[in-house]
């Protein structure tokens, strides 16, 4: 089977997580420009999660066959911790992401104008009623849960060309608890992505919060990662012959 060079891989992680940030961080701004200021009602948290979802159910199968459709930088790290894709490769990747992060959040400004930035750009931000512990713990819960169904949803065994509507349906269950606590980032790439371009436009930026998302979500996707494996360990050997070997998910990780 034909692979695509590094640099395609790359490209497409760029292009994908892009718009990832562009479809689902930009529909923050769109539904309070549209429906008035936080905090959302529930319909208007049932929009936001259903576009975070259909983006990376569409990002999946359009790329996922390309470089992964990883997207996210927690879940690229698990995946190298757990040995799935090689060391060497994490840098490139979380490069890429990040990069397509900073483009999807200039698109939302092209398209929304700078009333995207006056309403708060969908910068994943806790207020001061939840603590530095709470915030954390909701991002490692949340970025745990996703990374457990990334790896399930790719292990040959699972149940083939159904892994972008696995991780989709995943990403827009998470964002409903999680959400109200932290914005639900669950993705360094799309925390980083927003707050820069925020900046940049003179938003208002807590960047004394960003490490507590990005560590949280490392630690969240590296202890899911490597609990999946732990339950895998060990498999018996095959009683019965089996078939031809059924071809893995096209998708190796994802975002929101």
């Amino acid at each position: 089977m034909e692979e695509n060079t590094y640099p395609q891989k790359l490209l497409a992680e760029m292009l994908g997580t892009a718009t990832l940030v562009f479809i689902g961080v930009g529909s923050v701004p769109a539904t309070l420009i549209i429906g008035g200021q936080a905090p959302f009602t529930m319909a208007e948290l049932g929009m936001i999660s259903l576009a975070f979802a259909t983006a990376v159910i569409a990002l999946v199968y359009a790329i996922g066959h390309i470089s992964g459709c990883q997207i996210n930088p927690a879940i690229t790290l698990a995946l190298a911790v757990t040995k799935k894709m090689p060391w060497r490769d994490v840098p490139g990747y979380v490069a890429a992401q990040v990069t397509g992060a900073l483009l999807g959040s200039l698109a939302i400004v092209g398209v929304l104008g700078h009333k995207a930035v006056d309403v708060g750009l969908g910068i994943a931000t806790y207020g001061p009623q939840i603590g530095t512990g709470q915030a954390f713990f909701a991002e490692a819960i949340g970025t745990l849960i996703l990374a457990f169904v990334v790896f399930g949803a790719i292990d040959r065994r699972s149940s083939g060309g159904f892994a972008g509507l696995a991780i989709g349906l995943a990403v827009f269950a998470i964002i409903i608890p999680v959400a109200p606590a932290t914005a639900a980032a669950i993705n360094p790439a799309r925390a980083i992505g927003p707050m820069m371009i925020g900046q940049l436009f003179d938003g208002t930026v807590h960047w004394n919060q960003l490490p507590v998302y990005l560590i949280a979500e490392a630690v969240g996707a590296v202890t899911g990662g490597l609990l999946y494996a732990a339950l895998n360990a060990r498999r018996p050997a095959a009683t019965v012959a089996e078939g031809p070997a059924k071809p893995v998910a096209a998708a190796e990780g994802v975002l929101s």
